[in-house]
């Protein structure tokens, strides 16, 4: 069974970083495809960016130019870099992943940004 964990959330102020690890265990294969997701209550979970295995990269116009998906040394690690943030940026961020058929959620992390 593959586990995702969140990892690198917190508080920052407006125009800081932060960067979210995502570490997934329980698998020796590499992934289909690492996503990070957000989410503020009371909206639908959205698509933040994603890596494809072969590193291709898709962000959401939102985030484009300030965040950066990357793959770690070890191959089923991904980060997500977010510069610029903004209040906008607040959510609960999940790592997603697909490995073969199946695909996979962790917990999340919280990003609060403040003015």
């Amino acid at each position: 069974q593959v586990r995702l964990v969140e990892s690198g959330g917190g508080l920052v102020r407006a125009g800081g970083s932060l960067r979210l690890s995502c570490s997934a265990s329980g698998t020796t294969y590499s992934f289909v495809v690492m996503s990070w997701y957000r989410q503020v209550p009371g909206k639908q979970r959205e698509l933040v960016a994603t890596l494809g295995p072969d590193l291709d990269t898709f962000y959401a116009d939102s985030v484009k130019g300030r965040f950066t998906i990357s793959r770690g040394v070890g191959k089923n690690t991904v980060y997500l870099q977010m510069n610029s943030l903004n209040l906008e940026d607040t959510a609960n961020y999940y790592c997603y992943s697909q490995y073969g058929p199946n695909e996979y959620w962790g917990q999340g992390t919280q990003v609060t940004v403040s003015s």
